[in-house]
């Protein structure tokens, strides 16, 4: 199941072949058809959803390549004016007929027999949510929403630092963070933080203008507060609030203790009185940071080379992308921060965007959007695209499944054994940092959107309590204060993709319950992995982790087990 040195979009069957999307005028005759058609069997029924099909994911692949554009280069004035254009004329216009479309397709009669079938199911029960959630006077607040989310992008990908005569994007900076030299560390440390809080004030307001915005979308749609409405638009059917809230306690009693005893250990490995937010990245006995490439290219060639030694499937996707020139990877000024893969609805070859430098976590953050790559090759073929638009809890244990079963083969990266060993240490290590930093935002968020009226001043003391909850009890703040007061800032889903968080702490469980199973049988784990992703969102996230033969499960006793499983492996 190879894939082929380049793809074409497959053949359209509604569409010209010739169509582009340029303005509201040129696609509103597509939806008018399908608004207007008549359906009088199941067979015109389930043709007509290929057909919506197939115009949403033209509309959303022009949308992926403004957005990729303008993330590539925030300082481009054309790139920003495509994607606000596409924001303010087009999606205002086309949100009310995508309801009417909605509601026109659930008042036929023929909707139960096709309710049957596998997807269908899920792609209806989804519908019918969007039919509630739907208000007119909700679209010109998206659309503002969008444009406030495009200035975060612009605001981060203009951070610069100036060390020692070079300019330096914070990306580029942060490797620094990993240099045995602590007195440079602590430089450099001081000057990304110093960049961060020159806009401390812009992006604070920002923020409480996203959160009154958001929080109308939730009072118009009937719901008390904007938590709410996102648990029922991003269709968390199989879990509540009450269930994070369970996640961030077991997460307090399970984890945040294993993650004070690596950095106690971290403060006797380096000798230190106490041990500062400078001392957390690099290698505590003080050896070179690992390097894990050169530049982009390298980083490509290995990648490919480290998922062909897994799977050929695996290497041939990195490989069609490359081909594609669907890879941008290293880091440079005027690129927004982060990174990413965008799935291509149409073309069903995505797009994936980093700042790399050289580091290890460069090489993971491949690693992770490798595996969401990979998981839309999987479901290119699936009928609809609402079949390949999978839940994020079912996306991320695609990507954080991939960190872990790559490891064996890091030493593609790292040709030394003992490089190869404390590379999967790291990588284990950063595991136990990253599930309290995950219940972190998740409960930031949950305060956030609960106290929707709060002064800046009243969400500074709420996120200090809350990271102070999770945060280890070793590192010694003093003096930097101002600094981790808006630590939160640097998190652009907090900006861009509100409730997108939580995901990662559940899909690092699945992760885990994966790679131990892939640890006791590699074929089995990962067919156990082939077998969950190319359900895509045909089945329901419970049925998804159970076809990877683990379970969905968040609760204190699993985490526990898992932990202990983590420790155990760094142990030995």
């Amino acid at each position: 199941m190879l894939i082929a040195e380049k793809i074409t979009r497959p053949r359209r069957i509604f569409l010209p072949e010739n169509f582009q999307v340029t303005d509201w005028p040129s696609l509103k005759p597509w939806f008018d058809d399908l608004l207007n058609r008549e359906i009088n069997s199941a067979d015109s029924l389930r043709t007509w959803f290929r057909h919506r099909s197939e115009l949403e994911a033209v509309i959303s692949e022009d949308l992926a390549w403004r957005y990729i554009n303008m993330t590539r280069f925030t300082d481009n004035e054309a790139h920003a004016t495509a994607y606000r254009f596409f924001v303010e004329k087009i999606q205002p216009e086309i949100a009310p007929l995508t309801d009417k479309l909605n509601r026109k397709v659930i008042d036929t009669p023929h909707l139960a027999e096709l309710e049957q079938l596998p997807g269908y199911n899920i792609l209806i029960r989804n519908i019918r949510k969007d039919i509630e959630l739907f208000r007119e006077e909700n679209i010109p607040l998206f659309t503002e929403i969008s444009l406030l989310q495009q200035q975060y992008n612009q605001i981060s990908g203009a951070m610069t630092i100036n060390f020692r005569g070079k300019e330096l994007t914070l990306q580029q900076a942060s490797a620094l963070l990993l240099e045995p030299d602590r007195a440079l560390r602590e430089e450099v440390y001081r000057l990304i933080t110093a960049r961060r809080l020159e806009d401390r004030q812009q992006l604070d307001a920002l923020f409480t203008k996203l959160i009154q915005l958001r929080h109308q979308v939730a009072v118009n749609a009937g719901f008390s507060n904007f938590r709410d409405y996102m648990f029922k638009a991003l269709g968390r059917f199989d879990y509540t609030p009450a269930d994070c809230f369970n996640f961030h306690d077991a997460v307090k009693h399970h984890v945040v203790p294993l993650l004070n005893k690596l950095m106690e250990e971290r403060r006797a490995k380096m000798n230190l009185p106490m041990l500062r937010p400078w001392d957390k990245a690099v290698d505590p006995l003080s050896r070179p940071p690992l390097k894990a490439f050169e530049n982009g290219n390298d980083l490509a060639e290995k990648g490919i080379r480290c998922f062909n030694r897994l799977h050929p499937f695996l290497g041939s996707c990195l490989q069609t992308m490359r081909n594609m020139e669907h890879l941008d990877l290293e880091s440079r000024k005027g690129k927004a921060p982060g990174g990413y893969n965008y799935p291509l609805a149409e073309l069903g070859v995505p797009f994936i965007f980093m700042n790399a430098t050289s580091t290890l976590r460069d090489m993971v953050t491949l690693m992770h959007e490798g595996g969401h790559a990979v998981h839309n090759f999987l479901t290119r073929e699936l009928e609809l695209s609402d079949f390949k638009s999978t839940p994020s809890e079912t996306a991320e244990l695609a990507s954080m499944s991939m960190e872990l079963i790559s490891m064996d083969a890091w030493d593609e990266f790292f040709k030394h054994e003992e490089e190869h060993r404390r590379a999967v240490r790291e990588q284990l290590e950063d595991i136990i940092e990253t599930l309290p930093w995950v219940a972190t935002i998740d409960k930031f968020q949950h305060w956030i959107y609960e106290n929707p009226s709060h002064t800046e001043e009243e969400r500074r003391q709420a996120w200090n309590k809350i990271f102070s909850t999770f945060n280890d009890s070793v590192t010694d703040w003093t003096g930097l204060e101002e600094g981790r007061d808006y630590l939160w800032q640097k998190q652009l889903h907090l900006y861009e993709v509100p409730f997108y968080y939580i995901e990662y702490g559940m899909a690092q469980l699945g992760a885990l319950a994966l790679w131990r199973n892939y640890k006791k049988d590699k074929q089995a784990g990962l067919e156990g992995y082939f077998n969950a992703l190319k359900l895509g969102n045909t089945r329901t996230i419970p049925e998804v982790y159970a076809a990877a033969g683990i379970r969905f499960d968040f609760s204190a006793d699993y985490i526990k087990g898992l932990m202990a499983f983590v420790w155990e492996e760094l142990k030995s």
